[in-house]
């Protein structure tokens, strides 16, 4: 499995830009990102406009964790359109990089 310095250039290379989205607030992602410096821009969708409408919330008043965010991965080319999504319903369960790396290129984009 490649480093995260490695994986960051190969999504570079392939042109493209990586943005991780948390339901967390701004300032919490901030005091994160101090202590685990990352390169990628990280956005705060306190408000969760953003999540549900991707489905990568869960939006099920009856569930206990309603309102959580889901660990979900999209490609998105310059035009908007998803090329490829995956989201899980686990926030625990990670998709290797690699997965998402070889899923980029396959797209096209």
């Amino acid at each position: 499995m490649l480093g995260l310095e490695a994986l960051h250039a190969q999504f570079e290379a392939a042109g493209a830009q990586v943005v991780g989205v948390s339901a967390d607030h701004q300032a919490t992602l901030d005091a994160w990102k101090k202590a685990n410096p990352i390169k990628h821009i990280l956005l705060s969708d306190f408000r969760r406009q953003m999540l549900p409408a991707w489905g990568a919330m869960v939006t099920d008043e009856k569930s206990p964790i309603y309102r959580y965010a889901k660990r979900a991965y999209f490609i998105i080319d310059k035009h908007g359109i998803v090329k490829y999504a995956k989201i899980q319903d686990n926030a625990l369960d990670l998709l290797n990089p690699e997965e998402i790396l070889a899923a980029l290129k396959a797209s096209g984009v």
